[in-house]
């Protein structure tokens, strides 16, 4: 089982993405699932956590980013809109089987999808 994440790319200032997390040999039922992001030098960045309790967002990115998953369970997904060059980073995405708030263990994650934005 495995989480393979796609979606990203070189974007202009301004622009939206829609990043993808699938899940392989798994779904996303009973699962919590958060997308993260790093950037060079910087510290590992949670974004999002969607899970049965529902949907919430890091204060950085509210009102931008939106996580939803699609109705098979199998997809989460990230939209990313108004992108800023502080957004370049590489996103990914990790699956939670104890955690509606995607924290501590998690039980999948991704190898990432790298988000490059320009002014």
């Amino acid at each position: 089982a495995q989480l393979v994440e796609s979606g990203g790319g070189l974007v202009q200032a301004g622009g939206s993405l829609r990043l993808s997390c699938v899940a392989s040999g798994f779904t996303f039922d009973d699962y919590a699932v958060g997308w993260f992001r790093q950037a060079p030098g910087k510290e590992r960045e949670r974004v999002s956590c969607i899970s049965d309790g529902g949907t919430e967002y890091a204060d950085s990115v509210k009102g931008r980013f939106t996580t939803s998953i699609n109705y098979a369970k199998t997809t989460v997904y990230l939209h990313i809109d108004n992108l800023r060059p502080e957004d370049t980073a590489v996103y990914h995405c990790r699956a939670y089987s104890d955690s509606y708030y995607c924290v501590n263990d998690w039980d999948y994650r991704g190898q990432g999808t790298q988000v490059t934005v320009s002014s």
